[in-house]
């Protein structure tokens, strides 16, 4: 078996512990701010776009941008930039200049809430129900890196890590509401960079810069020179053709997976909700658009840097490729290992322990978004919808508390099941394809569809899930055709897709819709566009504006994939 095992020393544990008592200190810190379910909720609606903007792209950079992203980066190399540069900014800037003025000038507290008031109560409730799920089944993700790197850390059995970081989430979760949440959350970003930046630099150095990295990558005898450009990225779909492989890419990654993540994915959409105004609800996804376009190359290079560089991983990947899973098991690694790896190999003391706290940082991040969102939904959407409707304010706040708990607890053992997949990549765009992609055809259709039913919206966003599964299952489970690469996930979240649309509009033919005056601030059509925007956010500079700003990301991202085609 490979020792894994980092070899901190007792700076590295100073560094740890004093991050972990800045985690705790911000969590006591923020109780002070919580006297009401909005403000443990949602933060009163009083943050300033900055804080948001972080936070929005903190509550993603958990365990599928940090481990998930460098073990794709060491398994297919540069192609792996799609997932930021067509899979997230488009999507994000979209989010900001045209889905959050209605949610946030609709004072809903949730995403599934946006659906109720849309669609009614079947859609609703399928929406909370999926969204509750998926929620325990990703922090259980962030938990079990947490507890890997608590193992690796010091040698402490996988299921005491996943107790003792549990109860680290749980604290200042229960404690200090979503502002404990957001606020570590942008302390965590500044961790992460300050992790990662300097292994990417030390990385490139052990391996002769940028232009031996790419050197060491072409010439590694396996997938080679197609490591080096983003496009058309064959290896990564699944397809043969470098055209099916264009289409993949665009249209189930771009499209489908990443606009059903960002603009329905009440994880990221929360943090906007949390804003001040309009202005900086806009605002907070296009600030996180910014940083987020340059996150893969302390994330993938890693990961391309780790497959050259260090021996194990390089004899894994060999053994892989050829299609020898039985030598490859053998080896004791997987692509999920590559940044410790790494890690291992190239950081002095003081400087790993500054890279444990940042992967520490980040799961914890990404683990306290998921259960922030889920307390949220149960509380809101669930127990006060279904349950106990007319309750005193504060005791849904201490449902929330209650439901941080159970889910904190659910997810040690939702962590089991993500210890299976050998590259986590793989399961969470599963997860995605099933929950997110059907949800954004039924919100982007009813958005701009006056006509669309309550019928067509629960009808659809079921039967989009159920494609999805069963697509999933033919192959997984009865290998009815293969898919490698993520083209199985991009298949999946494609399916649920067009076949929520197909039954919606069928559907819609056969029901009944809304009267018109009731889907205002709903929408578009029907919406004053007086109500979309700040009556002041004309007269302020081009850099707090969504619009220019949106123009500026999206023609960086432009630039980004030209440059790396």
């Amino acid at each position: 078996m490979v020792d894994l095992r980092l070899d901190a020393q007792w700076i590295d544990y100073a560094i740890i512990a004093l991050y972990f008592a800045f985690v705790l200190g911000v969590g006591w810190y923020a109780k002070r701010g919580i006297s009401t379910s909005i403000e443990f909720f949602l933060s009163g609606r009083s943050l300033p776009a900055w804080v948001t903007g972080l936070a929005f792209i903190s509550a993603n950079l958990g365990a599928v941008e940090i481990m998930g992203m460098s073990a794709t980066g060491a398994e297919f190399g540069m192609p792996t930039m799609h997932y930021f540069w067509v899979g997230a900014i488009p999507a994000m800037l979209f989010l900001g200049v045209v889905m959050m003025p209605f949610y946030y000038g609709s004072k809903v507290r949730s995403v599934p809430e946006f659906m109720r008031m849309r669609f009614g109560t079947g859609a609703h409730l399928v929406n909370a129900l999926s969204f509750a799920l998926a929620q325990l089944l990703i922090a259980g993700v962030n938990l079990y890196l947490l507890a890997t790197i608590v193992n690796r850390l010091l040698g402490w059995p996988q299921w005491v890590g996943l107790v003792v970081a549990a109860a680290f989430v749980l604290f200042y979760i229960t404690v200090g509401g979503l502002s404990a949440a957001i606020y570590n959350e942008v302390l965590q970003f500044f961790v992460i960079v300050a992790a990662l930046l300097p292994l990417t630099l030390i990385g490139l150095h052990r391996v002769g810069g940028w232009s031996g990295m790419k050197e060491r990558v072409a010439g590694d005898g396996m997938l080679g020179e197609e490591q080096l450009h983003t496009w058309p990225g064959q290896a990564l779909s699944g397809f043969d053709s470098p055209v099916l492989s264009v289409v993949g890419i665009v249209f189930g990654l771009g499209f489908v997976l990443s606009f059903g993540y960002w603009t329905t994915n009440f994880v990221e959409v929360q943090r906007a909700m949390a804003s001040k105004s309009i202005t900086a609800a806009r605002m907070t996804p296009i600030i996180g658009a910014f940083p987020k376009m340059f996150i893969p190359f302390i994330v993938i290079v890693p990961g391309m840097i780790a497959a050259v560089l260090v021996g194990e991983l390089t004899e894994f990947k060999q053994l892989d490729v050829a299609g020898d899973a039985t030598g490859a098991a053998a080896t004791g690694v997987t692509y999920n290992d590559a940044l410790l790896l790494l890690m291992r190999d190239v950081l002095p003391n003081g400087l790993l322990g500054v890279a444990i706290a940042g992967l520490l940082a980040a799961f914890m991040a990404g683990m306290a978004a998921n259960i922030s969102a889920f307390n949220t939904v149960v509380s809101y959407d669930l127990y006060q919808q279904y349950v106990k409707k007319d309750a005193p304010d504060a005791h849904y706040t201490l449902v929330g508390r209650i439901a941080t708990a159970a889910a904190c607890v659910i997810a040690i053992f939702t962590a089991l099941i993500a210890g299976q997949f050998s590259n986590l990549m793989d399961y969470l765009q599963t997860l995605f394809g099933f929950f997110n992609a059907p949800l954004f055809a039924t919100f982007i259709l009813g958005m701009f569809w006056k006509r669309m039913t309550p019928a067509a919206g629960w009808s659809g966003l079921a039967s989009g899930t159920l494609a999805a599964v069963i697509l999933w299952s033919s192959s997984t489970f009865f290998h009815l055709f293969e898919l490698p690469g993520q083209g199985l996930a991009f298949m999946s979240a494609a399916t649920a897709f067009v076949v929520d649309i197909v039954v919606s509009v069928v559907v819609t033919q056969f029901t009944a819709p809304k009267p018109a005056h009731a889907l205002k601030g709903l929408v578009y059509s029907e919406t004053p566009k007086a109500d979309l925007v700040d009556s002041d956010e004309k007269d302020l500079p081009l850099w707090r504006r969504p619009v220019p700003m949106a123009g500026l990301g999206l023609a960086m991202v432009i630039i980004l994939n030209i440059v790396f085609a």
